[in-house]
């Protein structure tokens, strides 16, 4: 799919899509509109997606284990 397909496919402009596509710069609206354009709108759902807790505990332990898989990534 050429850039022009998907900006008419989108309904966004192709200076839009183009803008994202260089310098990471769009609307929400925009985003949202050429997400769906693409069948990828499912993709929102992990991007805004939160982890539930209960006590603040939960929060120190979620914290903490994801800073040791970090520091097991960069080793």
């Amino acid at each position: 799919m050429t850039q022009a397909d998907l900006a008419r496919k989108a309904g966004v402009s192709l200076g839009s899509l183009r803008r994202f596509e260089q310098r990471h710069e769009i609307s929400l609206n925009s985003l949202v509109c050429i997400a769906f354009a693409l069948q990828c709108e499912q993709d929102f759902d992990a991007l805004f997606a939160q982890p539930h807790y209960n006590t603040i505990d939960d929060v120190i332990k979620a914290t903490k284990a994801a800073e040791k898989e970090e520091r097991q990534h960069h080793n």
